[in-house]
């Protein structure tokens, strides 16, 4: 027992010596806390059954004092969720464009109005525009919006996004050995890249593909948001698929 007690130490000391160890030890409890919080919203805790927000988290390894950006962050979910769990050592990029702030609505101004989340910056970058510095983050975030690469609405605001560009910028943008986390729906394995544009779901072979092609390697998947009885032909905004679609969650690192 004192061997252990021992050797669980030593790996302790460790770590505070050392926090960007890729073997820190994290509670999982940070991330049960972090959808806990008070602040939060009733809107977003009522999408908290459907998007299973603590495990993702843990499954995508975020950490107190990590720098992470949330690409595309719509409303700001997982913007506030983030800046729970890096906590005031650790900071948090939402990145928006106008036409998402059109498409989310008040539900933005919420989540970042009067400083509430101090860890948090906003960076607005329209589509082809991004510009990340090298090593930036240990962790980005892509939320249901992979897709989002091969929708195109210019009527919209919404140009074709050159996606090798976005990726290699990514790419860039990430610390060696960080992380870069996926959750979108799925479409029909063997769907074309449109299917980002008219049902707005995407083949994760796609994902995969396009994400190996930028340099990145598939660390893990999970089935946490697997929903076999999801209709593909449905678009996501269909009201009898809204928030039940069936999801892939995918970790890519960036190689050291």
């Amino acid at each position: 027992m004192k061997t252990r007690i021992s050797c669980v130490m030593f790996a302790l000391m460790l770590v505070a010596c050392n926090p960007e160890s890729p073997q820190a030890i994290i509670d999982g409890a940070i991330y049960a806390d972090a959808v806990a919080n008070p602040a939060r919203s009733d809107s977003d805790r009522a999408r908290d059954a459907g998007r299973k927000p603590a495990q993702v988290l843990d499954f995508m390894r975020i950490a107190p004092g990590m720098t992470v950006l949330d690409m595309f962050s719509g409303g700001g979910y997982y913007s506030e969720l983030l800046s729970y769990v890096v906590g005031e050592n650790g900071s948090v990029v939402a990145h928006s464009n106008e036409a998402y702030l059109s498409f989310v609505g008040d539900d933005f101004k919420a989540h970042h109005a009067d400083g509430r989340l101090p860890n948090v910056d906003v960076l607005m970058a329209e589509n082809n525009e991004l510009e990340l510095a090298a090593d930036q983050f240990d962790a980005i975030f892509l939320i249901l919006a992979f897709h989002d690469i091969y929708h195109v609405a210019p009527q919209q605001g919404w140009p074709r996004i050159d996606g090798e560009k976005m990726l290699a910028e990514l790419f860039k943008s990430l610390k060696p050995g960080g992380i870069v986390g996926i959750v979108d729906h799925f479409a029909e394995a063997g769907a074309p890249r449109e299917t980002g544009n008219t049902v707005h779901r995407i083949d994760p072979g796609i994902v995969i593909a396009d994400m190996q092609a930028a340099g990145f390697q598939l660390d893990a998947k999970s089935d946490l948001l697997r929903n076999m009885d999801d209709d593909y032909s449905k678009i996501v905004f269909d009201p009898e698929v809204r928030g039940k679609t069936d999801r892939f969650v995918l970790r890519f690192i960036k190689p050291e």
